[in-house]
């Protein structure tokens, strides 16, 4: 998923027109930093009752995004013995259940708007990274058990 993210993004960075100067940047970084840094933010405020640095924005999107990856993963791996069919099935279906996740827990958490909020290609996009996560993990534990 982080390379489908991560090869868009390029492509999206090598279409786009030049800026014409700097770019305005919010008068606080929390404000514009994703979503997985401001999870982290608030378990890490709420635990040690102290600020967290927007310097560590970077870092904390990595770790959540990633933990939060695996530890869907680890649901997948649970729930696997169950699953009938092959990663090419079981795996887009478990990138969509995923994508569902995300949803119903961010947006009761003012993280983000409900997914008919944003421009159609946007969520197309966000379903397209959960498909690639859903199969990467499904063909992941098809390969792991052959072996």
């Amino acid at each position: 998923m982080t390379a489908h993210q991560e090869i868009r993004k390029r492509i999206r960075e090598s279409h786009a027109p030049p800026s014409n100067g700097p770019s305005r940047q919010p008068a606080d970084p929390w404000d514009a930093a994703p979503a997985p840094a401001k999870v982290a933010r608030r378990l890490l405020e709420g635990i040690l009752h102290q600020p967290v640095s927007p310097q560590h924005i970077p870092l904390l999107t990595n770790v959540m995004h990633w933990a939060y990856g695996a530890g869907w993963g680890g649901v997948y791996g649970l729930l696997r013995p169950s699953v009938r069919g092959t990663p090419a099935a079981a795996g887009p279906v478990f990138g969509l259940a995923v994508w569902a996740a995300s949803y119903v827990s961010l947006v009761p958490m003012g993280l983000y708007a409900p997914p008919w909020e944003y421009p159609a290609g946007t969520v197309v996009n966000d379903i397209g990274y959960h498909l690639t996560y859903g199969t990467a993990t499904a063909t992941a534990f098809e390969v792991l058990e052959r072996e």
